[in-house]
């Protein structure tokens, strides 16, 4: 990210309750011209710092932290900004609480070649709303028969692969890309579905896929396919990162894979431990996502294991639609539903209110510890000290709020939240020292 301009007056972010992976303290933060962070204490001395004239943002009641990092993110651009751009998705981000997001490969193109990642980088940087990232295909063209030149695209910074959308179906091919990956040192990200078993479906098999005549997914096309990735983990010694696990099949084996000391890691959705297959009921596409929503079992699963530490990160594997398409009967409409705006919110509702895990548990999984898994350390996800780069959040972890898709900044209005009450709202979002969002609205 390009720094903000030196004629900046500098920031205090005043009155707040600091919290990141070092602990937690009450205290002011301060934050130089050049976006990196001056000092962090009670009762800051800004003329001693420098910062007489820095701008004031009333933090009090609220919760000081790096800024959130998004492992999953559809941007839709290049190809279909009629559902979201780079810019409106950023914005998203930013409202969330994000700092840093990792754009999908799934565009159109995909991206698989330096060309595009170099496109979508500049209209990140563009924006300047949000730290945008790219995750790579793993092969060309997300066909799942050629590997797609890695190296070059390394060589831009790109740190994560995956063909989301599509699971790599050839065993071979997926060994040859993870002793690639390996070499390089980069991480394979995984869309876990074996397609022979869930081709046809359009929800979660079982009780409910039954009594609506909906044909169904196996919890199994998740798990066979988690299976042979851990396999292919232990031949090859690559770094393997499973994406929306949604299966309490899935997150034992995860679970078992670490308890072995394998490199692998997980991530799931707020969708995955908030929503059930139940919710299909009503027919409405707005629910159809995919890996799909499972049963009352899973979603227990999902939970414990991000309470236990299986599962690494919440990701909002955010997938706007347009109107049009999303309304489409059932069995045509496309899989995915926003989450950048909500995430946060719901993590707190479903996760923190409950007492499964503490807020600061809760920040972990959603920016120091994703944050690790991108290669971003050092970057983002704090800690919040003197000399770090000033990528904050700052969040009201009381304030109560209900979803309403029209007031949400992407171009889409596909959540499955509308109407929805949560508590934990964003005050205020800051990069590279610059507020991105201050008290609750967007600054661009």
């Amino acid at each position: 990210m390009t720094p903000p301009s030196p004629s900046s007056p500098g920031l205090l972010l005043q009155g707040g309750r600091v919290v990141d992976a070092t602990g937690e303290r009450v205290a002011d933060v301060a934050v130089r011209p050049d976006g990196t962070i001056a000092g962090v204490g009670p009762d800051l001395d800004l003329e001693a710092l420098g910062l007489s004239g820095a701008e004031v943002l009333d933090c009090g009641g609220c919760v000081v932290a790096p800024g959130l990092v998004d492992l999953h993110t559809h941007l839709r651009e290049p190809g279909r900004e009629e559902a979201e751009t780079i810019e409106s998705g950023s914005r998203a981000a930013a409202l969330g609480g994000y700092t840093a997001v990792v754009a999908m490969p799934n565009t159109e193109p995909a991206i698989d070649a330096a060309g595009v990642v170099r496109q979508v980088l500049a209209a990140g940087a563009d924006a300047g709303l949000c730290d945008v990232r790219v995750a790579g295909s793993i092969t060309v063209g997300r066909r799942g028969d050629a590997l797609a030149p890695m190296a070059e695209m390394a060589d831009l910074g790109v740190q994560i692969f995956t063909d989301d959308g599509s699971g790599v179906q050839d065993d071979r091919l997926m060994r040859r890309a993870l002793e690639y990956a390996s070499g390089l040192g980069l991480t394979l990200a995984q869309h876990c579905e074996v397609e022979a078993l869930s081709e046809g479906g359009h929800m979660h098999e079982g009780a409910w896929s039954s009594r609506l005549g909906i044909p169904g997914i196996p919890a199994e096309a998740e798990e066979l396919m988690v299976f042979r990735d851990i396999a292919l983990s232990r031949l090859t010694g690559a770094r393997v990162h499973f994406q929306h696990l949604s299966t309490a099949g899935a997150v034992e084996l995860v679970r078992q894979a670490k308890a072995k000391g394998l490199p692998v890691t997980a991530e799931a959705t707020p969708h995955h431990f908030t929503l059930t297959h139940a919710e299909v009921a009503s027919y409405d596409p707005t629910f159809k996502v995919n890996p799909p929503l499972r049963s009352d079992d899973d979603v227990a699963a999902v939970k414990a294991g991000l309470v236990d530490g299986t599962i690494d990160a919440i990701a909002t594997d955010h997938a706007p639609h347009t109107q049009e398409v999303k309304e489409a009967p059932f069995d045509e409409a496309p899989c995915g539903m926003l989450g950048l705006e909500t995430a946060l919110a719901l993590a707190i509702t479903e996760l923190v209110e409950p007492g499964l895990l503490t807020l600061a548990e809760v920040l972990a999984l959603l920016s120091w510890r994703p944050a690790a898994i991108a290669g971003l350390e050092g970057v983002h996800g704090g800690p919040v000290a003197e000399g770090a780069p000033a990528h904050l959040v700052v969040l009201d972890p009381s304030q109560e709020w209900t979803v309403d898709p029209a007031r949400l900044a992407s171009r889409s209005r596909n959540t499955p939240y509308a109407g929805r009450t949560v508590r934990g709202k964003v005050r205020h979002t800051v990069l590279c020292g610059e507020p991105t969002v201050r008290d609750g609205k967007a600054t661009r």
